[in-house]
């Protein structure tokens, strides 16, 4: 059975993490990954990746920690560089990323998670429905979060606060993790199948016909590469991308669409 179940749904490509019951990642589920990445980046009918876990209680409980507890600290390094390189590919497909949190995510889970573009969760609306909960709790285990979490939470929410969150190791309930800004927002439904519809219905909103899905994944670049270099750097990175896009189908019929006064028809080229 496959640690990485790919599927299509229509423009998206769904990623699926199976390895019950936590859906916790090993070296094998992370080669699948990576070469769905790859397969996603380089096939022109895939406008949007949606990233989720098997089930309905993880997304993903990070590492499988009775497998690292037997490997050398070695391996356990290349472990790690690999991990960085395949979630580094991730956010450098120009593609956009949605992670459809479907249940706990935590540890290097959330790292995964986080490097997505956007993080939808489900918020469970029967009322004895326990909540997912998001987090770095590796401080628990006298370890750091060694899959970019120390990177990408400072990033995301700023030095103090990721501060704050991972020398706690605290887990956070979804309402307190959407404060916080680990997840960018909830889905309400009242069973597992409602919420991946709705996710999924979402990560299509950034497709074709809907919108022009070049024009998200060259923002998505633009974002993801100026954040990490200076202004002149990142200024000079939108000035490239945005010729290319002056040079797509998109482009042409998204200022003849505005100049008839009619809505754009979306294609992706």
């Amino acid at each position: 059975m496959p640690l990485v179940e790919v599927t299509r749904d229509g423009p998206l490509a769904v990623l699926t993490l199976s390895n019950a019951p936590a859906n916790a990642y090993s070296y094998d589920m992370f080669r699948e990954l990576d070469a769905a990445i790859l397969d996603a980046r380089m096939d022109d009918g895939v406008h949007a990746i949606l990233l989720t876990g098997a089930g309905d209680r993880f997304f993903c409980a990070g590492a499988d920690i009775e497998m690292l507890s037997k490997v050398t600290p070695r391996w356990k390094y290349w472990f790690c560089l690999h991990a960085n390189e395949t979630l580094l590919r991730l956010e450098q497909t120009p593609k956009l990323v949605v992670a459809a949190l479907n249940g706990h995510c935590v540890g290097g889970g959330f790292e995964i998670a986080m490097a997505a573009d956007l993080r939808v969760a489900w918020r469970r609306t029967a009322a004895a429905a326990k909540q997912i909960l998001v987090g770095l709790p590796e401080v628990a285990l006298g370890v750091l979060p060694g899959t970019g979490g120390t990177q990408r939470m400072t990033r995301l929410v700023g030095k103090a606060k990721a501060l704050e969150l991972m020398t706690s190791g605290e887990n956070l309930p979804l309402d307190r993790a959407l404060g916080a800004g680990l997840v960018t927002r909830a889905i309400d439904a009242a069973d597992e199948a409602s919420f991946r519809a709705a996710a999924a219905e979402f990560a299509k909103s950034f497709c074709p016909p809907h919108r022009a899905s070049m024009a998200v994944g060259h923002i998505k670049r633009a974002v993801q590469t100026g954040a990490e270099v200076g202004l002149e750097q990142g200024l000079a990175l939108e000035r490239e991308l945005q010729q290319r896009l002056f040079q797509s189908e998109d482009a042409r019929e998204g200022f003849a669409a505005f100049n008839e006064k009619r809505p754009p028809s979306w294609k992706g080229a």
